[in-house]
């Protein structure tokens, strides 16, 4: 299961979605193109309609798509699921899991961690950046 979830992508702070983010359209219509699908053909295969499609290709879509028509999505376009489900503002149900978790060993800090995040995006890339590089050195 694929958890909507605050994500730079949508501007939820002020209780406002932006539409899906533009990476997501450009590569599910570049890899149907790839493919040679037209917009109906792929809306039949994933099963929803196509001008929901174009929307979500242009970037007009109210809401990122569900789990089975990400995961639908990236079947016949041979994507992987899970980029292409970040790319569309979701998580999988594992990071649900581990927020979930955080949220109940800290419940007290959690709200002012999050607001903080909100608050202040660029304390975030810094502490994202030593993340992976932290992983890198780990790895190398």
């Amino acid at each position: 299961m694929l958890t909507s979830f605050v994500n730079p992508r949508y501007n939820q702070y002020v209780g406002k979605e932006v539409a899906v983010d533009q990476a997501f359209g450009k590569s599910i219509r570049a890899a149907r193109r790839e493919k040679g699908y037209s917009q109906r053909e792929l809306a039949a295969l994933v099963e929803v309609d196509y001008t929901y499609l174009s929307k979500l290709e242009n970037d007009r879509a109210d809401y990122p798509p569900k789990e089975d028509v990400i995961r639908a999505l990236a079947k016949h376009l041979e994507l992987d699921a899970e980029k292409l489900s970040y790319l569309a503002g979701r998580i999988t149900a594992s990071d649900a899991k581990v927020v979930q978790e955080l949220a109940k060993t800290h419940q007290e800090q959690m709200p002012v961690l999050l607001r903080t995040i909100r608050d202040h995006p660029e304390m975030v890339q810094r502490l994202l950046q030593e993340a992976q590089q932290e992983k890198r050195s780990e790895e190398s």
